[in-house]
C-alpha cells in the first residue's frame, strides 16, 4: 500500500498562507481572474407614479414648512393723514353731541325741571361711562405695547444679559401671567432659584421653559380647535359668505384667547389693532393659495382624491386659521422663541386632516362615534 501510493503522486496534506505563491501554483488558481473581477455599481431604478395612484407617502414636511409663516412683529406705528382725519372728525362729532346735549337739558328744564334734572343725571352717567371705557382702552392698548416692548428687550438680551437683568426680565414676565394658574409651578421653580447662581442666559431660557411651555400647550390647543371648527363649518356651509363670515368671526376669537392667555387682555381698540397686525404680516408674507394642488402636497393624493371640492376648501381655511394661530402667539407671547420651538404647520395638519377624513367617510366616523 505505501509503494503505490508513492508511486502514484499523492501528496501529504499540508497548511499553507492565501497569499502563498506556492499555494497559488499548487492550485492552479489564475491570477488574471482575480484582477478582472467586475466592481459592484448600482442599478438606477425610476419610480413613476401616476395622479390615480394612492400616495404611500405621508405629509411632505417641506409643504407643510413653506406654509408656515414667519414670526410676526407689530407693524410701526405713524402719524398718517388717515389718523389726522378719523381724529378730527372725533372731535368735531364729540362737540355735536354736547352741544346737543346741552341744547336737549336746556329744552327739557323749561318744560318740566324735574325731565331737565333726570337728562342732567343720564348725561353724567354716560359720561361716567365713557370716561370709564377711554381708560380701559387706554389700559387695553399700554398693556399690549408693554407686552411688545419685553418680548422685544428679552430678545435683544437673550444671549447678553446679565443675572441682574434676567431676573428683572423674568420677574416682568412673571408678574404679567400671574393671574393665569398654568403658570404657578413655574413662578414657583423661578423663586427657588433666588439664592442660586446662574447666568443671565440660561436663567432666560429657564423661564421661557417653565413660564411659557404650558402656555406653549393651551396656545396650541386653541389654535386646533379653531381650525377643526372652521374645517368643518366651511365644509358643510352653503354660501361662501357664510364662509367668510365664519372664519372672520373664528380669527378674532382665536387672537383674543391668545391675547387673553398670555396676558394681554386687549380692548376694543387694542384687540382692533392686534387683528389688523397679524392680518397684515399674512398678507405680507404671502397667502395661501387654494388648489388642488396644495391639497395633493399636504395631504397626498390617496386621501385628496377621496376630497371633495367643499371639503377642500374646507381644509385650507382650517390651514388659515392655523396661521393666523401662530401668527397672533408672535404678537402676543412676552417672550420671543428661543429656548422652546416655535409652532408650525405640521403641528395642526394631522387634526385638520383627520376632520376631513371623516367628513369625507362619513361611515368611518360613525363607527368612530
Amino acid at each position: 500500500m505505501t509503494d503505490s501510493n508513492a508511486s502514484s503522486g499523492s501528496r501529504k496534506p499540508r497548511s499553507f498562507t492565501v497569499d502563498d505563491p506556492a499555494a497559488k501554483a499548487s492550485t492552479g488558481a489564475p491570477e488574471s481572474k482575480a484582477k478582472t473581477a467586475r466592481k459592484p455599481a448600482a442599478i438606477p431604478v425610476t419610480v413613476e407614479m401616476t395622479m390615480e395612484q394612492d400616495d404611500p407617502f405621508v405629509s411632505q414636511p417641506e409643504a407643510l414648512e413653506a406654509l408656515t409663516p414667519p414670526p410676526a412683529t407689530p407693524r410701526p406705528r405713524r402719524l398718517t393723514a388717515g389718523k389726522i382725519l378719523l381724529t378730527s372728525l372725533g372731535f368735531l362729532f364729540a362737540l355735536a353731541l354736547g352741544i346737543w346735549t346741552d341744547t336737549l337739558i336746556r329744552s327739557l328744564f323749561d318744560r318740566i325741571a324735574w325731565l331737565g334734572w333726570a337728562a342732567t343725571a343720564a348725561a353724567a352717567i354716560a359720561a361716567l361711562a365713557l370716561l370709564a371705557l377711554v381708560i380701559r382702552e387706554i389700559i387695553g392698548i399700554r398693556r399690549l405695547a408693554k407686552v411688545a416692548h419685553m418680548r422685544e428687550n428679552i430678545a435683544t438680551k437673550a444671549r447678553s444679559a446679565t443675572a441682574r437683568e434676567a431676573r428683572a426680565l423674568a420677574a416682568e414676565v412673571a408678574g404679567l401671567v400671574a393671574a393665569n394658574p398654568l403658570t404657578a409651578r413655574g413662578r414657583k421653580s423661578l423663586k427657588a432659584l433666588d439664592d442660586e447662581i446662574i447666568d443671565g442666559p440660561h436663567y432666560l431660557a429657564f423661564a421661557e421653559r417653565e413660564l411659557m411651555a404650558p402656555l406653549d400647550r393651551q396656545a396650541r390647543q386653541l389654535t386646533a380647535n379653531a381650525a377643526k371648527r372652521v374645517s368643518v363649518v366651511t365644509a358643510v356651509s352653503p354660501r361662501a359668505f357664510v364662509d367668510l363670515a365664519y372664519v372672520g368671526f373664528e380669527a378674532v376669537r382665536l387672537i383674543r384667547a391668545m391675547a387673553e392667555l398670555y396676558g394681554g387682555r386687549p380692548g376694543a381698540i387694542g384687540m382692533i389693532r392686534l387683528f389688523r397686525d397679524v392680518i397684515a404680516h399674512l398678507a405680507v408674507t404671502g397667502a395661501i393659495a387654494a388648489g388642488d394642488s396644495l391639497i395633493q402636497q399636504v395631504v397626498g393624493h390617496g386621501v385628496a382624491a377621496k376630497l371633495s371640492a367643499r371639503l377642500g376648501e374646507g381644509v385650507i381655511n382650517g390651514l388659515m386659521t392655523a396661521r393666523i394661530g401662530i401668527s397672533a402667539m408672535d404678537l402676543c407671547r412676552p417672550m420671543p422663541f428661543k429656548a422652546l420651538k416655535r409652532p408650525g404647520i405640521s403641528d395642526f395638519m394631522s387634526d385638520i386632516a383627520n376632520v376631513a377624513g371623516k367628513q369625507a367617510d362619513p361611515g368611518k366616523a360613525a363607527g368612530g362615534l
